[in-house]
């Protein structure tokens, strides 16, 4: 995959985790009164990880050439860690 068709499929994935975290918020309600502290804070635990997600993203734009790897690992790094706190956030609930 080119630089151009990661870029866009990096910016697909950050539109599919605000979903993501919207989904979340709005099933929040429906959330045992005891769970929902630990769902508020799964939530802004989320919101931090997209934040560092999106951190990753402008730096992947703005790079130069001589660092593209390093700064499309370390977003594909940032984006699987998303992966896995999604995972276990909808375990829990």
């Amino acid at each position: 995959m080119n630089k151009e068709e990661f870029k866009a499929r990096a910016n697909q994935r950050i539109d599919e985790i605000s979903a993501k975290i919207n989904e979340l918020k709005a099933d929040k309600e429906s959330v045992k009164e005891d769970l929902k502290e630990k769902y508020r804070e799964s939530i802004k635990e989320l919101e931090a990880m997209k934040k560092e997600l999106q951190a990753k993203y402008d730096d992947l734009i703005n790079t130069a050439d001589d660092r593209w790897e390093e700064v499309r690992d370390a977003f594909s790094d940032a984006s699987d860690s998303f992966k896995e706190g999604w995972a276990k956030i909808r375990s829990l609930f």
